[in-house]
Parts: structure tokens; sequence; C-alpha cells
């Protein structure tokens, strides 16, 4: 009897444990400059039809886990953002009462980086996998396996250029067990004979994809600008959200665009150095710098800050 009792209990905690995916950067690791990401729906071209939709799901877990991750300012999917301002415009119709908590027009943070995708490829097969009966408990096996295939890209959303692309592939096999009653023709099987994987496929494929997105932010440049000068400090419109941090060093200066006389296409953007700051108080949305080199009588509000 023992022996059947930690048989159940084997395939009981086999049926509910889960693997959450990770990022290849720890919660302790969170920091560094950040960028503004949304994630659009990814298109699902696969031949794959659940009882949820699959380019959805990916959209959740992917905005989740850039989250989690600490290495994103996450901006809500386009949907939630398309309800954001028409909250912001049934706000501004004169109907709703008005006060501080109103939601406002003007307001919304910009995404830097749009990630867009196609789900090329979805596989999913479950089934039973045998049982038996102890007396009137019944101990039911399953097997499920899951694979999806996915090329997605960061585009820079002031060019409409991609940045960088790549595929991902994710996979998820699990084995799984139902404790049911039985009773004589007939058993009643907990967890039911269909164990749908691909949920954990999607997690297994959008973790490699934020990896493969945290390798990228050192070859996409960072920038930002002069808000404010007041009392010899240099304020600018990045801080403690995107990962600023004091002590850290800026090269401010003048921007020079450089365009594709046929197309107009941004070539290159160069800054031409007026002065170094040293940031000597970075808050949530900005910092004050201090000027280390170069001229303060020189700096003007919406010249660049780029990295040294």
């Amino acid at each position: 009897m023992r022996r059947a009792v930690s048989m159940l209990m084997v395939f009981v905690l086999a049926g509910v444990l889960a693997i959450v995916p990770q990022t290849a950067q720890a919660a302790s690791d969170a920091g560094g400059l950040k960028y503004t990401v949304t994630v659009s729906k990814f298109e699902n071209q696969s031949n794959w039809a659940g009882q949820w939709s699959l380019g959805d799901a990916w959209g959740t877990v992917m905005t989740d886990i850039l989250n989690k991750s600490g290495k994103f300012i996450v901006l809500g999917e386009t949907d939630m953002r398309t309800e954001a301002m028409r909250e912001q415009d049934f706000a501004a119709s004169g109907r709703t009462v008005q006060g501080p908590i109103s939601p406002v027009t003007g307001q919304m943070t910009p995404a830097q980086i749009l990630i867009k995708g196609v789900i090329t490829h979805a596989q999913s097969t479950s089934g039973g996998g045998g049982g038996m009966a102890l007396g009137h408990i019944a101990l039911g096996g399953s097997k499920a396996n899951a694979e999806i295939n996915v090329t997605m890209y960061m585009v820079d959303s002031t060019t409409g250029q991609i940045l960088a692309s790549t595929s991902v592939v994710g996979k998820s096999s699990k084995r799984s067990g139902g404790l049911g009653y039985a009773n004589g023709s007939f058993a009643v099987a907990g967890s039911g004979y269909k164990n749908d994987n691909m949920g954990k496929a999607v997690e297994s494929a959008v973790a490699q994809g934020v990896e493969w997105m945290i390798q990228q932010l050192p070859h996409i440049p960072w920038s930002g600008s002069v808000v404010m000068l007041r009392n010899g400090q240099v304020f600018v419109n990045r801080g403690q959200r995107e990962g600023v941090q004091a002590g850290q060093t800026f090269i401010l200066g003048n921007a020079e665009t450089i365009r594709d006389p046929g197309t107009g296409e941004v070539l290159e953007e160069i800054i031409h150095e007026v002065a170094r700051l040293q940031v000597s108080s970075a808050r949530e949305k900005l910092s004050i710098c201090d000027v280390i080199s170069g001229d303060y009588d020189a700096i003007e509000t919406g010249m660049k800050i780029c990295l040294p």
C-alpha cells in the first residue's frame, strides 16, 4: 500500500510541476542603459489552431518576460495602448469627472524599438500513455510534445529599419500522470486524456528570443537630450528608469544627421562634442549632471547626449 501511495505522489507531482523559463540575465543583474520597447502581434502563418490564439499568447508571454528581465522599459501591447488612448479621448470629451487622476493626452511614452515577428511553424501532439487501477484509485499517464518556430525582428521605430533579426525554436516535452476514481467498468481521470503542451513551447521560444534581444543591446545606439540648464548643471531626459546611475559619463553635443540625397534615408548621426557630463543625481525620468570638460555656456537645450 505504501508503494502504491508513493507511486501516486510521483504521478501527481509530475502533473503539477512546471518549468518557468529564465532569461540569461538574473534579476540581480538588472540595470544598464535601457530602451523602450513594445511587442506587436506576431502573425501566425503556421497551420496550428487551438482553443487560444497563438499570436496573442506569444505577445502576452513576451511582454511579461521582457518586463521581468529588467533590461527594457516595456510598453503595453498595441491593444493596451489603443485602449489607453480611448480613455484619454473620453476624458478630454468633458463627459467624465475632471481631476488630477484623469488621463491626459500627450503623456504616452513612445517606443524606440518595435518587436515584430512571424510564427512559421507550430506542431503539438498529445495522447494517453496508458494507466492502471489500484482498487478504486485510477492512475493514468499522458505525454505531450510541442514545437514552435518563430522569426522575430527588432525594428527602429524612427526609421522603420530592421536593427536585428533571428529565428528561435521552442520545444517542450512533458509526461504527466492523472489521478482519478475507478469503479468496475469506468474510470474518470483528473488530468484528462489530452495534455496540450504548446504553451510551454511558446515560453521556451520567448525566453530564447529575449536572451537574444539582450545580446543585441550593445550594438544599438543609445541617446538622450538636454531638457534644462540651471545653476551650472545640465538636466537630461534619461534617469533611473533607463538605467542611468550616479557617476556615469556622457558626451554632449550637436547632432548632425547624414542622409542619402537620393532617398532621404538616415545614413548616420554624428555627435559633435561640446562637453562631457557626469551624472551627480539620477532620478526616475531625468538625471542632473555636472560638466567635467568643455564649455557650459555653449550648451543648449535639445542637444544630444550619448555614451563615450
